[in-house]
């Protein structure tokens, strides 16, 4: 063989090498990343859903938790990550609202890209039963009234619980206290405990005080009635058409990770979604499995981010 032959033959190996190592992906065990503590409701979701994917891709997921910064410690990890496969990003609602509250270290647009939706949440607007409202209406006809100092909690500034109260009340014309928690824990405590006037609260941590009668349920916030609650209405049918809020999750990876990867994760998480077993475990935990292709989740991030950054301007919201 001559010279050139080899050197031919030299290039053709290297130009094929990568699409071998894409073709045995994955040969190694994979990271998700969870920007939430152990034992809370991302990181519970998260873990149910590790199991399957693990078994689909042919390797074991391991969960890392790394909480802090409203998830930007996480979603800055996995976006400087080598762009591989085997460092994921499980996030949250709160990945479409960081850029307009933080000053962030990496352009979530630019370093990560949305793979799959694993499942959507909705939640129930709750009051402490002193408070005289039957409903949203009745809620915000008090709000309204000088003199009451409304108040309602949430599990954050930026959380699903304060920027859907936030575009309530900007779509009643109205003004409420806000009460910022470190969780959705001790914000039901407080709400239960009268301190609190009324809260967005998860709908699987908010219905055992519902049905026992700590807490009146007023409206939920997805476009349908649950049927867990089919007595209570929807935001949308209280007067505001077309609210819908729903706490959401989702997989991410480096923007950069090869396209073949990708959309083999994106199957993994829609076969893994989808399985029955993984469906039961999710609807016990008040979470209802959502599957959306990469397009159509990049798609959703960016109403999302369109939608909370307009709200966050409008209502001149910021991280105290």
């Amino acid at each position: 063989m001559n010279r050139i032959s080899r050197l031919a033959q030299s290039l053709l190996l290297t130009a094929l090498l990568p699409l071998g190592a894409q073709a045995a992906w994955p040969d190694q065990p994979i990271r998700l990343v969870v920007p939430y503590a152990a034992g809370g409701g991302a990181d519970n979701v998260a873990r149910a859903v590790a199991g399957k994917l693990g078994e689909r891709l042919g390797q074991s997921i391991v969960v890392e938790n790394r909480p802090g910064a409203g998830g930007t410690i996480a979603e800055g990890m996995v976006a400087r990550a080598a762009p591989d496969g085997y460092t994921v990003l499980y996030d949250t609602f709160t990945y479409a609202v960081n850029s307009s509250l933080r000053k962030l270290s990496f352009d979530p647009a630019r370093d990560l890209s949305p793979i799959a939706m694993v499942a959507t949440a909705p939640m129930i607007f709750v009051v402490n039963p002193a408070v005289k409202a039957q409903n949203i209406g009745e809620f915000l006809t008090l709000a309204k009234t000088p003199g009451n100092n409304v108040s309602y909690a949430s599990f954050g500034v930026g959380s699903s619980a304060h920027l859907a109260t936030e575009m309530l009340a900007r779509d009643a014309g109205v003004s409420m206290l806000h009460i910022p928690y470190k969780g959705g824990a001790p914000a039901l405590v407080d709400v239960v405990g009268g301190q609190v006037n009324a809260y967005f609260a998860n709908a699987s941590s908010g219905l055992p005080y519902v049905r026992n009668g700590q807490l009146r349920a007023l409206a939920v916030s997805s476009a349908t009635r649950l049927g867990t609650l089919p007595d209570v209405p929807t935001v949308a049918e209280s007067g505001f058409p077309g609210f819908e809020v729903l706490d959401w999750h989702g997989i991410f990876l480096p923007a950069k990770t090869p396209d073949a990867i990708k959309q083999k994760l994106a199957d993994a998480v829609r076969a893994a979604v989808t399985d029955p077993e993984v469906v039961e475990r999710l609807k016990g935990l008040g979470i209802a499995a959502s599957t959306m292709e990469p397009a159509g989740f990049g798609g959703f991030i960016e109403g999302q981010m369109a939608r909370w950054s307009a709200l966050i301007k409008d209502r001149q919201i910021a991280l105290e």
